[in-house]
């Protein structure tokens, strides 16, 4: 039988929506042989890497002086199997090999990685402007040799090495209407490159920066929080310390500094719309005067790799500021600024043991 290198996916993640509860990561055994193969385990989660879509990852092995294989593709087989096209070995002399993987390839990332003795980097990653093309990116890395790992398969933790965002909105006022119709995390930086080694990453010394927006079908808010991502789902973000954009210093936003805004029409019990402002005279794509507007606040804090990050706007007693690219932006909407609370949510693991089951050849 050829003895190829083989693994075996359990529970690893499950696909959410953006409301729903952390699910816990799962264990993967293989069959015991003189091919070096791995047993992964998700160490967090995040949207949306699941045992279901996960169809291959990339490993590189590297020794002291030299690449044992690089970046090789291990697809998902039968049975739950995932299997390299060609057979690699540890050498026979128990030398130690650092073991790097990462999901998905480096052209769904849209960026280089590099794996060496000298470098080991995904350079210049840049977060996708629409969150639906957003990736969960995922890695692991581990120091092993022959005696320790080649009858258990060598143990990958895969940990996610971005941050999680998602909007959530309500509103305990009985006086107004607010109905919610898209979202916009404001000027997150974009682009950084990230070390393998240290599990860090480091920004672009042009610090640029974009707006990501989704729409979602509109819904009327009340006391209980909903989220308003839409069919995009959460964003995918880049590890970062945000600085406040400044309604009041800096209505336009000059300084690209970060903010939250809602896609909203606020209007009395009685029917009258207060916002979009009465004044507002700006027409949507049919020619006709605007039913929405954005009402923003400014954000604040920083995003850690591996987090989600559930950002609740509460508009019961005021309905933050005009939206910097609005043509009147940083005016009250309404009176006070909008008051929000943060759930950071940890992602946590749970172990699966699965049994071992021999490859059909």
């Amino acid at each position: 039988m050829k003895k190829t290198l083989i693994l075996m996916a359990a529970a690893a993640l499950a696909l959410t929506a953006c409301s729903n509860e952390e699910e816990g990561a799962g264990s993967i055994s293989s069959r015991a042989n003189e091919a070096i193969s791995f047993r992964p385990a998700m160490g967090t989660r995040a949207t949306e890497t699941t045992n279901a879509n996960l169809q291959d990852f990339y490993a590189t092995a590297l020794m002291s002086d030299t690449t044992l294989f690089s970046q090789v593709d291990f697809a998902k087989g039968a049975d739950n199997y995932y299997v390299s096209q060609h057979d690699h070995y540890w050498p026979g002399d128990d030398t130690e090999v650092e073991f790097y993987a990462y999901s998905p390839s480096a052209d769904e990332l849209g960026a280089d990685v590099i794996l060496t003795n000298s470098q080991k980097q995904l350079v210049s990653y840049t977060s996708p402007t629409d969150i639906a093309d957003q990736v969960d990116f995922i890695t692991a890395n581990i120091t092993g040799k022959k005696s320790q790992y080649e009858a258990t398969g060598v143990p990958l933790t895969f940990h996610h090495q971005l941050a999680q965002i998602e909007l959530r909105a309500k509103t305990d006022n009985t006086e107004y209407i607010y109905t919610v119709a898209g979202m916009r995390i404001g000027r997150a930086q974009t682009t950084a490159t990230f070390d393998f080694g240290t599990n860090k990453w480091t920004l672009d010394d042009w610090h640029d920066t974009a707006v990501f927006e989704s729409s979602c079908t509109p819904v009327k808010l009340g006391s209980t929080p909903v989220s308003i991502m839409g069919p995009s789902g959460n964003a995918m973000l880049i590890p970062q310390t945000l600085i406040p954009w400044s309604p009041v210093n800096d209505p336009d936003n000059v300084a690209r500094e970060a903010y939250l805004s809602v896609l909203i029409r606020i209007q009395s019990v009685d029917g009258a719309v207060v916002y979009p402002l009465p004044s507002d005279t700006q027409l949507d794509s049919n020619g006709q005067k605007r039913q929405y507007a954005w009402a923003s606040i400014p954000l604040s804090g920083t995003w850690e790799a591996g987090k989600k990050y559930i950002y609740t706007l509460d508009f019961t007693h005021g309905g933050g500021n005009i939206d910097p690219d609005d043509p009147n932006p940083g005016h009250s909407v309404l009176g006070d600024p909008i008051k929000f609370t943060v759930n950071v949510v940890d992602w946590e693991d749970s172990t699966t043991p699965i049994p071992m089951i021999p490859v059909k050849k």
